[in-house]
């Protein structure tokens, strides 16, 4: 075919028009996206359009798609992770958009808690008034919000970002503080001393997602109970109680927490587990039985069995403690409490009880009539031993732990100390060790009966997991663990920023306030108005005396603030339902089998965190989850598999990304990877996706370019008039519509994705374009057959922009502008919906038989290159083949006439039967005969007219007379 350049002259020539043009065309489209500069623009152009607004408008009484966001905390610049989140997200919501729902984005933030306390106690210091902790900290998150919420934008990630839903807007506090009122009047919350997780640099008590583990070496002990109660144990054991006397003996304990030494108040045995009574030299040792030879050895002791016993015969008989002869302060007994709990795997299979350190402890001595006054907890909440405990007052728990072994030694009842590492607990945000320590604190009850006699908080939340679809399928058996297992819900927390749990209490009782379900109410109204700043502004006294209370000096404000994952945790109450419900409420949600949201996507710890507390609080208040399904995704890597981490450098950064490649490449690498496990990202492996999206790119390029004469309102065709090629693409484009819808319903991107590229590069570019070429450029321009085969292009494009447009959304619609012809285009992709293609009269006979063609083409293919590698032709036009085939192969090809060099790019093609039984025999032979100066087939008609004696009959035809007729290709 003619090249439309200049054969001649400098490179400033101008082109030379050419005797016998082609129709090349041309496309406003550029080839390059120079992403980083264009992208800046369209989200500008989106938001001086208001286009979320329009999609909405669009979308106006169709059913809604709620997917809910799990607020990011307002804390810092988004990093990847954030951007796997929202580009996850965006790409679901404009999916179901696509599909016709209104599908509803609030983008949202989670503004209280600790993290924004500690940046304000960096930039200005301890010990501030608390009215000016929270002034501070709510214009922090004010801040913070502005920032990440630009970056989401830059992302290409559509909502209603001008309202989004903030967990520190004052009628989102007030809610929150009617939601508390709410489940305490049903009956789940209760004030109690149990022991929680603890963090000595927070000062406060933590969620289970706020603990994370990590190793930690620590003195490991082994220490003696002296005897008490000989009499019991000769009992126990059988023996004479004279064998037992003269002779020193203790139970003995293994720990890696000396410094719960001092509060030990029992030691716990398996009922069934097998104790032996050892003499040794140093006297008289109980060890499980199958814990003897491995003790003894760690001791230094040679040792005999007396007798044995099973522990539930041991139950109740009491020892001394340890550190009793050093100060009589511990001159108090520890009883043997039976506990299944108990392992023999470690240790010596006797377990040291100190009830405010330790969940099974406190359990264990609560179980055994143990009152909370009776509970014995020294360390206060900055890690230090109160000043009254012997020996150790006014010490640092962790500066203790040498002490307590120097003073067990001394006492002569440390058995073994050597340094021990285990995976230990850790505050998520400091980093440090956290410990279990009893404090009265607020909890809700997971096995409770609530007031309506109904299912606990447990049974409701685990019913619920049932009920709800997982993507993928293995967070249902995680969460249900999590559930299963977990501990009340510490609902209260010791901060300054943060809704208050604004219960009134008794000075003298501590009892709540008889009327505190309607005090909530007031204080509600009044945060409403002011912020939860109201409730320290609040006068108890002259509040109470309002609502008639005849002693209001003798109550006192509740000082504890919510768990921040309450305040997440039920913006399915405060924003679904309050503040956004115009936008997301489905009255549908009420129904027995409604929920609030279709889904909640977020990373896979979020089953201990968002996903577990919106669980929780949704069962409370509604007896169901609050989402139909949860989809979960991984966390990012680096190209190795290693996590992101700054001090190892291997950090990748979404901003630099967006300006330096720009952000489709981050939206297609998301898309393009398997969320459901770990994301890999390097530098190389997005050169790979700015490659693939430059497949992309390049093939729409040639689909606008030869679409830019055609206007479907003026040349639309139906499909039975268009060839056969035609027809046959259309319907490959329809089979694959099938597939990506199908897995766009399932919240899959990856496939799409692959299967896209795959499409684009085999499909159109290895196939149907390669061969449409010859026929769009050298026919006529507006002959039918030219026509037909941009119809099928505008058909396929069509379907094309409407499957990219969840992730390539930026490139989408710069297509989609170009591409503004015929009567269906709206002025953005987004308002639209997936694209109905034509119905193909026998397409699955169509598919078969081109299928097998596509296979011949290819052994064609690959004897034309070994053809040209020996230098006997250039380009395949240069030759001629024969192909002897059989069967419904041999009639596949034979269907297609003289139209069969078209589809192989060769200049002349035949076909003849195989030998009997004979495969596939592809011959190739140079032509002989003269190349057409327009469409570079080598024909013998070449020259046939001598007006254009360069030119073959077909282009003559087509320039000057009737035009060529194809019927196939």
């Amino acid at each position: 075919m003619s090249d439309p350049k200049s054969k001649s002259g400098g490179k400033n020539a101008k082109p030379e028009k050419s005797k016998y043009p082609v129709n090349l065309l041309d496309t406003p489209f550029p080839m390059r996206g120079d992403l980083p500069k264009r992208e800046p623009l369209w989200v500008k152009q989106w938001q001086d359009k208001q286009l979320y607004k329009k999609i909405r408008a669009a979308r106006k009484g169709a059913k809604k798609f709620v997917l809910h966001d799990g607020p990011p905390y307002a804390n810092g610049d988004i990093h990847i992770g954030h951007a796997v989140n929202k580009v996850l997200k965006d790409m679901i919501i404009k999916a179901r958009g696509l599909t016709g729902l209104d599908a509803v984005y609030v983008p949202g933030w989670d503004c209280h808690g600790m993290p924004i306390e500690i940046q304000i106690e960096k930039q200005f210091g301890k010990g501030l008034p608390v009215q000016e902790v929270q002034a501070k900290a709510r214009a922090y998150a004010t801040e913070q919000i502005a920032r990440q919420k630009a970056d989401f934008e830059r992302l290409g990630v559509l909502g209603d970002w001008d309202h989004p839903y903030l967990t520190m807007n004052l009628r989102n506090e007030a809610d929150e503080l009617r939601a508390l009122g709410k489940i305490m009047e049903k009956g789940y919350v209760f004030r109690g001393l149990k022991p929680v997780n603890w963090c000595f640099d927070c000062g406060s008590a933590l969620a289970e997602a706020e603990v994370e583990y990590k190793d930690k070496t620590d003195l490991s002990i082994d220490v003696g109970f002296p005897f008490a109660e000989t009499d019991k144990l000769a009992h126990a054991f059988h023996v004479p109680l004279e064998r037992l006397q003269g002779k020193p003996g203790w139970i003995v304990i293994w720990t890696t927490t000396p410094w719960t030494i001092p509060s030990n108040q029992a030691l716990n045995l398996h009922p069934e587990v097998e104790y032996a009574l050892v003499d040794t030299p140093r006297g008289f040792l109980i060890l499980a039985t199958e814990r003897v030879e491995e003790q003894l050895k760690t001791y230094e002791l040679q040792g005999e069995v007396v007798a044995t016993c099973a522990g539930a015969a041991l139950t109740e008989v009491r020892f001394h403690h340890p550190l009793a002869k050093m100060d009589a302060g511990y001159d108090r007994l520890s009883p043997v409490y039976l506990g299944d709990y108990v392992t023999t795997d470690t240790g010596t299979g006797v377990v040291h009880s100190a009830p405010a350190y330790g969940i099974e402890d406190f359990q264990s001595c609560k179980a055994h009539g143990m009152s909370d006054h009776d509970i014995i907890s020294p360390v206060m909440g900055d890690g230090v031993y109160a000043s009254t405990l012997p020996l150790f007052g006014g010490l640092s728990i962790w500066d203790a732990n040498p002490k307590i072994v120097e003073a067990l030694k001394a006492s002569g009842n440390l058995f073994n100390s050597h340094r021990y590492t285990h995976s230990y607990m850790h505050c998520w945000r400091h980093k440090t060790p956290i410990i279990y320590r009893a404090t009265s604190q607020w909890f809700a009850g997971m096995d409770v009966t609530p007031v309506d006699n109904g299912a606990s908080l447990r049974e409701t939340a685990l019913a619920g997991i049932d009920a709800t679809a997982f993507y993928p399928g293995w967070g249902k058996q995680r969460l249900h663990n999590m559930i299963a297992h977990r501990p009340d819900w510490t609902l209260s927390r010791q901060r300054q920023w943060g809704v208050p749990m604004a219960f009134f209490l008794h000075k003298e009782t501590g009892a709540l306030h008889p009327r505190t379900p309607e005090l909530l109410e007031a204080v509600a109204q009044r945060v409403e108005k002011e912020g939860i700043e109201a409730w320290q502004t609040l006068d108890t006294q002259r509040f109470l005396a309002e609502f008639g209370e005849s002693q209001p000096e003798m109550y006192e404000k509740n000082r504890d603030t919510l768990d921040v994952w309450f305040d997440s945790g039920t913006t399915h109450w405060t924003v679904i339902r309050g503040s956004h419900r115009d936008d997301l409420y489905d009255p549908a949600a009420d129904t027995p089998d409604g929920r609030l949201a279709d889904l909640y996507l977020e990373g896979s710890d979020q089953h201990r965190g968002w996903f577990h507390s919106s669980l929780l609080t949704a069962s409370m208040l509604y007896g169901k989850p609050p989402y139909k399904a949860l989809l979960t995704h991984g966390f990012t890597v680096d190209g190795e598999g290693r996590k992101m981490s700054k001090s190892v450098g291997n950090t990748v950064s979404p901003q630099e990304v967006s300006n330096k490649m720009g952000a489709e490449i981050i939206r297609l690498w998301v898309a393009s990877t398997d969320y459901s496990g770990e994301l890999s990202i390097s530098d190389e492996i997005l050169k790979r996706v700015v490659e693939s999206y430059r497949r992309v790119r390049n093939t729409l390029r040639f689909l606008l370019a030869n679409l830019t004469d055609y206007d479907h309102a003026r040349d639309a065709l139906p499909a039975s008039e268009w060839l056969e090629i035609d027809r046959y693409a259309v319907a490959l484009t329809a089979q694959l519509q099938k597939e990506v819808l199908s897995h766009y319903e399932v919240y899959e991107f990856h496939p799409v994705v692959a299967k896209m590229l795959t499409f684009c590069s085999e499909d159109l570019g290895g196939f149907y374009l390669d061969v449409l070429k010859d026929r769009l450029y050298t026919t006529a321009p507006d002959s039918k057959d030219r026509r037909a085969a941009q119809n099928a292009l505008y058909h396929i494009t069509q379907a094309m922009l409407h499957w990219m447009a969840p992730f390539l959304s930026f490139t989408a619609e710069e297509a989609w502008q170009v591409f503004g012809h015929g009567t269906e285009h709206t002025d953005t992709i987004f308002t639209s919906t997936y694209y109905d293609l034509p119905a193909v009269d026998e397409a699955d006979d169509l598919l078969q038989k081109w299928h097998a063609i596509r296979n011949v083409r290819a052994e064609v293919t690959k004897q034309l290159e070994a053809i040209r590698v020996e230098g006997e032709i250039g380009s395949s036009l240069q030759a001629e083949v024969l192909i002897q085939a059989g069967g419904p192969v041999l009639e596949a090809l034979r269907s297609l006439d003289d139209d069969l060099r078209f589809v192989l790019l060769t200049s002349a093609a035949s076909v003849a039967p195989a030998p009997e039984g004979g495969d596939l025999l592809v011959t190739v032979t140079p032509s002989v005969h003269a190349k057409c100066e327009r469409c570079w087939h080598y024909r013998a008609d070449v020259g046939h007219d001598p007006a254009h004696s360069t030119l073959c009959g077909r282009c003559t035809s087509n320039l000057f007379g009737a035009g060529e007729h194809r019927r196939h290709a």
